[in-house]
């Protein structure tokens, strides 16, 4: 699992232009799935069973970006944010600006400390004061390239393997982590009954629209969204604001956002804490402060449909440096394969 992390980590997926994480994807379940189709949308269904019930396992393929939005006379990008960012942690990033002429490397530039006013040092720098510079020297340098108006940009970030080799940091770790733990999922599922549904979705991080329109064709029986959620088992953040931690297991959530999101439904959660429980998989409980993933759109689709969710514990989510620990990803795999096998009653 860590080379498909890594592949996938380093593969780019703005929202939107999640073409090439879903050619990962497919190529990855062709030979396990009874069946492998894009929606109208971009989500990558892939089907293994038949009859009922249907489970449906989602995992968004999508990543925070940016697109352009202006080239200036010197040949400086402006863009606008795709996905949610703590603006001080774009600058001084490297980035790529995808066109259809290639990749333009770039880097994410403001106003240099050593010249501000020592009121401006102690404000926080703001998302629409920084530009990407690409090297070049005018706005006609840039159109060369290929530069244009609505083009996707991704951090230019590689997927490092952190002491011990256990513990994984890159970009889109969220939700490629989870990504990851669905394929390997169905790979390893065996014996069941019923239908289970990997959707990679597309769009999650701009208003889980993905999610909304695969679960309405598919109308499952049971629903859960496989993401990351906020490990806090680092200097500065108290336990009771996040007291996930890595290499401790998956985090089962409750609620979503003080429940603006999801609210679990307690059978799927008592199916999933009983699950870990028997098989000695250790597991996590948590309510979120914010953050919502597929489930919290999914769980009102149509009549409603009876959803949980399960968060790989991760830290620095939404920068360049996601770090996640592979045992957790290997104990969701677990949990998931297990309770499927179970199976359960709704």
């Amino acid at each position: 699992m860590k080379d498909l992390l890594k592949k996938l980590s380093e593969a780019h997926g703005a929202p939107g232009h999640e073409e090439a994480i879903a050619k990962i994807v497919e190529s990855e379940l062709k030979k396990v799935c009874d069946e492998i189709y894009p929606d109208k949308l971009g989500n990558l269904i892939a089907k293994k069973g038949s009859g009922k019930p249907v489970y449906m396992l989602t995992a968004h393929m999508d990543e925070i970006g940016f697109m352009v939005n202006h080239i200036d006379k010197n040949g400086f990008v402006k863009f606008v944010l795709m996905g949610g960012f703590y603006d001080p942690s774009i600058f001084g990033t490297k980035v790529l600006i995808h066109t259809e002429q290639g990749d333009v490397p770039g880097v994410v530039g403001g106003k240099p400390v050593h010249i501000m006013e020592e009121e401006e040092r102690q404000k926080v720098i703001k998302w629409k004061e920084l530009f990407i510079d690409i090297g070049a020297e005018s706005r006609e340098d840039a159109e060369k390239l290929g530069i244009s108006i609505g083009n996707p940009v991704t951090f230019d970030q590689r997927c490092e393997f952190l002491i011990k080799g256990n513990k994984v940091s890159g970009k889109a770790m969220d939700d490629r982590a989870g990504l990851v733990t669905l394929i390997e999922t169905m790979k390893r599922l065996k014996k069941f009954k019923g239908t289970v549904y990997l959707v990679g979705t597309v769009q999650e991080e701009v208003g889980l629209k993905g999610a909304q329109v695969s679960a309405y064709r598919l109308n499952p029986d049971i629903a859960l969204a496989i993401d990351v959620t906020f490990a806090g088992d680092q200097p500065s953040v108290k336990e009771e604001e996040s007291p996930i931690k890595l290499n401790k297991g998956p985090a089962i959530i409750c609620a979503e956002y003080m429940g603006r999101g999801l609210i679990a439904n307690p059978k799927i959660n008592k199916w999933l804490i009983e699950t870990a429980k028997t098989n000695k998989i250790p597991y996590q409980l948590e309510a979120t402060f914010a953050g919502m993933t597929d489930a919290a759109t999914i769980y009102v689709t149509k009549e409603g449909i009876p959803s949980g969710s399960i968060g790989i514990p991760t830290r620095y989510i939404h920068t360049p440096v996601e770090t996640v620990d592979m045992d957790d990803i290997e104990n969701t795999v677990k949990l998931l394969v297990a309770a499927i096998e179970k199976g359960i009653d709704i």
